[in-house]
């Protein structure tokens, strides 16, 4: 039996619900934990939606003989073979904007946190002290940001912190220096060593591909300033977090702040107990705004190619798509 719809995270809302109308929807959030029971279920399903969690890997692909359509509600692809996907004729439609705002503003909510010193003297304050003079901090104004990963996410953050009169320098290698969003931002595109040692605050938008993974290590750490925050609200993987607590530890940086991790949850370590230090746990694209539009986005996408009609957001582009025929009972709704 074909079914159609297999939701392996919690996706939820008015959207899913709107897809349900239409067709069968198998809503099972827990079973991006249980890699083997996913693996036999995968068969009977034409659509999955994920989020960051479910390992689409070669091996379950190859089990999902009648799978049409993968849809990420989010932006990264990393846990999502897209190679073997395109090879297997299975379409991929992501979110790639819908969450940059959120995404964004997360970013220059820890810029201020660092800044000001706003959770250390926060949990200082809730003792019961009044020391005005320990939490002296820093403006942005007048400040360098350097954007590592120019794409939405990074402008939509360089315009905020534009905003704050901070200086946007940016270093993306796949990105023209004629681009207009530098352009708008009067923003300089930069080689890294010259962004990492000119900027106040690094804030890190990259992908985790074979190429960025541990991108952010000892010998880049050393070559920014001592009085610099780092930020990462894109992949843990980007960033050795080894190298990022020696750094700390060691003076050679003022501060960081992290969304995401190397691996999640993360393994506790010294980076929990530095008080300047800000963790979040990968809650950058969690707002209610942000979450209706993804879960619409990504739903409407995953009808329109259930039905036979184009995605709006492929990120994949197989030769040779594979549709799977309707039963006739289907058909004659």
């Amino acid at each position: 039996m074909i079914s159609n719809i297999l939701i392996t995270e919690n996706i939820q809302g008015e959207a899913v619900g709107q897809l349900a109308a239409e067709f069968s929807v198998t809503f099972l959030p827990d079973l991006w934990k249980n890699p083997a029971k996913l693996s036999e279920m995968i068969g009977s399903f034409r659509a999955l939606i994920v989020r960051n969690q479910t390992k689409v890997t070669a091996e379950l692909l190859s089990k999902a003989t009648r799978l049409e359509v993968i849809g990420r509600a989010g932006v990264g692809l990393d846990n999502i073979d897209l190679d073997s996907a395109t090879r297997a004729g299975i379409l991929v439609t992501s979110t790639p904007d819908q969450n940059a705002i959120s995404v964004a503003e997360l970013a220059m909510g820890m810029m201020l946190s660092l800044a000001r010193k706003i959770p250390a003297a926060t949990d200082d304050t809730r003792q019961g002290n009044w020391n005005r003079q320990k939490f002296i901090g820093t403006e942005l104004h007048g400040k360098t940001i350097g954007i590592v990963g120019a794409g939405k996410i990074g402008f939509l953050t360089a315009q905020r912190a534009k905003s704050f009169g901070m200086r946007v320098v940016a270093y993306d290698p796949f990105i023209s220096p004629d681009s207009i969003l530098l352009s708008e931002l009067c923003a300089e595109l930069v080689e890294i060593d010259e962004l990492l040692a000119c900027a106040d605050v690094v804030s890190s938008h990259l992908p985790a591909t074979p190429e960025t993974i541990g991108f952010f290590n000892a010998q880049k750490f050393s070559k920014m300033k001592p009085t610099a925050f780092f930020i990462n609200t894109s992949r843990g993987e980007v960033v050795s977090e080894e190298d990022l607590l020696q750094a700390l530890k060691a003076g050679q940086l003022a501060g960081a702040a992290l969304d995401v991790r190397s691996h999640e949850p993360p393994f506790k370590s010294e980076l929990e107990t530095l008080p300047n230090v800000v963790l979040t746990p990968h809650i950058a694209a969690f707002t209610y705004e942000a979450q209706v539009r993804v879960t619409r986005a990504i739903c409407e996408d995953v009808g329109r190619v259930l039905r036979g009609n184009t995605a709006r957001n492929p990120v994949n582009r197989p030769q040779n798509r594979r549709s799977v025929p309707r039963p006739q009972a289907e058909l004659s709704l």
